[in-house]
């Protein structure tokens, strides 16, 4: 199947672009989408959705403060959002100056200096005079998306992080788990759901668009993820109670998808992915799928389309628009069904 860049674009009504998240987390609404049509619920019917016998699978990455604004050598200003922590004083960071700083330059934040040392694509390795953990505690911003206008203040702090968030190393949310609240949870768990957690490091590539309209060019960014013992034990356990395997998330079924062996099984352990997963793929692990609404022309609007399949997956958004559905990291919720594929 030859896919274009173009053919997972739409157009958005910018006031459909959710800038604050609603007062309860629980208070989204919820698409569910299945091959035999649409149903508007609210966040708070997927309790009545599940089985008794499934598997909700949580990414439990934590947000980093890990947007710096400083001065180069220069005077000028520049701006540096934190990839990844490669080390205790060593960041790869994507920058953002009138110039791009040269091999050896130093830059501040606040009373830290940073000098560049390597340039790796997109990219540039900082190392720091003192630990990273600590500049981005005292000087670092939540790094909200490029599409949320406003500066992050103490609201952001609380909301744009999970219940759940527990391991620091992501610069975005999973923005699907946004949606759980305690309540919610303990309605999940009333039900005989069992969940269980997994950590994949959204990293600062999620905001890279895709620069290629032939999709077989585009490379994806690595992110890092871990599958702990018990996540695969729980998944065996539903598998033979019949159950079925629900990712909270992108970055939770990105994960599960791309630690799968050549028999099948998902495999426990840290692994790097860059796992592009457009139509045609095959799933191996996730069922069905919760997941916020995507960016035209992103790699998650072609991933939803994978699962669910391109036409669904359009009549899906044409009716979110028309229903006037929130959309983006603050925005409300789809529950998605696989695609079913008849022979014949």
């Amino acid at each position: 199947m030859s896919l274009r860049r173009s053919d997972f674009d739409f157009d958005l009504p910018d006031e459909l672009i959710a800038q604050h998240p609603l007062g309860e987390r629980s208070a989204s609404r919820l698409l569910w989408s299945r091959d035999d049509g649409l149903e508007d619920r609210l966040i708070t019917d997927l309790p009545s959705l599940l089985g008794p016998d499934d598997l909700l699978v949580f990414n439990d990455t934590r947000v980093l403060k890990a947007r710096l604004v400083g001065t180069k050598e220069s005077g000028g200003r520049v701006e540096a959002l934190v990839e990844r922590i490669e080390g205790p004083r060593r960041a790869r960071v994507q920058l953002r100056a009138s110039h791009n700083p040269r091999l050896g330059s130093t830059m501040r934040f606040g009373e830290a200096t940073a000098t560049m040392v390597e340039r790796a694509d997109d990219f540039f390795v900082l190392d720091f005079d003192r630990d990273v953990d600590v500049v981005l505690d005292a000087h670092g911003q939540l790094p909200l998306p490029p599409y949320i206008t406003h500066a992050p203040d103490a609201s952001d702090a609380e909301r744009y992080q999970t219940v759940w968030a527990r391991v620091p190393g992501a610069v975005a949310a999973p923005t699907a788990g946004l949606h759980f609240d305690d309540a919610l949870l303990a309605a999940i768990a009333a039900r005989g759901v069992r969940s269980a957690a997994l950590t994949l490091h959204v990293a600062a590539g999620t905001f890279v668009p895709v620069r290629v309209d032939d999709l077989s060019q585009h490379v994806m960014h690595e992110e890092r993820y871990d599958i702990p013992r018990a996540l695969v034990d729980a998944i065996d356990e539903t598998r033979r109670r019949g159950g079925r395997v629900v990712a909270v998330g992108t970055t939770s079924l990105r994960a599960l998808e791309s630690s799968v062996d050549a028999d099948g099984r998902v495999q426990a352990g840290e692994r790097g992915t860059r796992l592009f997963i457009t139509p045609g793929y095959r799933f191996r692990v996730v069922d069905r799928l919760v997941t916020n609404f995507h960016l035209p022309q992103s790699t998650l609007l072609m991933l939803v389309s994978a699962f669910a399949g391109i036409e669904r997956i359009r009549a899906a958004y044409r009716h979110a628009i028309a229903q006037r559905y929130r959309f983006f990291s603050y925005g409300d919720a789809m529950l998605i069904e696989p695609e079913v594929r008849r022979c014949g």
